[in-house]
């Protein structure tokens, strides 16, 4: 199932990147769902039929976390100054922290919603299944006993890539891919700290979101 994930994120991540006109021509079905439009998010597919008014419950599974593939190498690749550089180390490290953070953050916002998180399949229960994929850090901040100055004008991006599904059939209800750059857009000294502000920002939005439509969903279940 993890894997399923990554590979959507990936896929639908690079149709964004490649021409913003791509994704338009993504197929009308996948995996059973119906490609629908959506103002806010870049794309949405649903199960045709789906009732999610009985859904009171949810399963949040542990977040997904990866960067693009690739990134530290190409990074690497422009530093001179071998201690500058992102190790393997420096990556498992940001991947651990991010599931866990991640992972609270979808949490806490369905139990803000009004939903009650359980751990066990029921009736009621949805389960929600997240990947943030595909990121990249335009100016990391690595330890390092020389001195540096990262600026850019962007933090970085991110793809979500969110499944849900019936807890006891396993049957899958919907699936949301979303692309965004991640900071504000102006040239600015980027740190540990303000890239790891920026992201769980993003991550936030992300997550009020999926209540929200949510919300939406159950007002027009079940889905034509």
């Amino acid at each position: 199932m993890k894997r399923r994930l990554f590979e959507a994120a990936a896929i639908l991540s690079l149709a964004l990147s490649a021409s913003p006109g791509l994704a338009k021509d993504l197929p009308v079905e996948w995996d059973g769902l119906r490609r629908v439009d959506s103002k806010r998010i870049d794309i949405v597919y649903l199960q045709p039929g789906a009732d999610f008014r009985g859904y009171t419950k949810v399963m949040v599974d542990p977040t997904q976390v990866s960067f693009r593939k690739n990134w530290a190498r190409d990074y690497n690749r422009d530093v001179r100054d071998l201690g500058g550089r992102i190790s393997e180390r420096d990556l498992q490290e940001a991947v651990s922290k991010g599931i866990v953070e991640a992972t609270d953050i979808f949490t806490d916002a369905w139990r803000k919603g009004g939903y009650e998180i359980v751990t066990q399949p029921g009736p009621d229960v949805l389960r929600v299944q997240t990947a943030v994929a595909n990121i990249t850090v335009n100016a990391p901040e690595v330890r390092t006993t020389a001195r540096s100055h990262s600026f850019s004008e962007e933090a970085g991006q991110a793809t979500l890539v969110v499944e849900v599904r019936d807890s006891e059939t396993n049957a899958l209800l919907g699936r949301v891919i979303d692309q965004k750059i991640v900071g504000d857009n102006t040239a600015a000294l980027r740190t540990a700290v303000s890239n790891r502000a920026d992201f769980r920002d993003v991550v936030e939005r992300w997550a009020q979101e999926g209540v929200r439509g949510m919300a939406e969903l159950k007002t027009l279940s079940p889905i034509r």
